[in-house]
């Protein structure tokens, strides 16, 4: 994909992403009102130190959860990531912690047969415009 193509797509989906799906499901996710499909990543901002919080597709397996960010280190979470890998997840009602870590080498296309996530995998393929795993080790339940 070119360079244009890829910045393009990004920018298109970042839109999407914070201005209509971003606002719709947050809420949601922090009241555990919303389908067990999504999860809601925490990280702390890498300048403002705050909690920041983003909408992923539900990567948990086990205690392991796993995120093919779509538009890998250019996404603010991974950005965050990078700078402070403490993160928690909330998947339905509850909160966990663990560490991240960015598997730049992981085949993100496999990583994606493995989670088997139709719908959010589909849409990942659509709009990726640099896709990038991470892990996060989750703390023992």
């Amino acid at each position: 994909m070119r360079q244009s193509d890829r910045s393009r797509k990004r920018r298109l989906s970042t839109l999407a992403s914070t201005k209509l799906l971003n606002p719709f499901l947050r809420p949601l996710l922090k009241r555990g009102l919303f389908p067990k499909t999504h999860a809601l990543l925490e990280t702390t901002g890498r300048t403002s130190g705050h909690p920041r919080h983003v909408p992923v597709g539900n990567g948990l397996r086990g205690d392991t959860f796993w995120i093919v960010a779509e538009h890998g280190r250019g996404a603010n979470y991974v950005k965050n990531i990078e700078a402070d890998p403490h993160v928690r997840v909330k998947v339905g009602q509850r909160w966990r912690s663990g560490i991240a870590h960015v598997l730049p080498e992981d085949d993100v296309r496999a990583r994606m047969r493995d989670l088997r996530r139709p719908v959010n995998d589909s849409v990942i393929r659509l709009m990726a415009s640099d896709p990038l795993t991470v892990r996060i080790d989750l703390d023992a339940a």
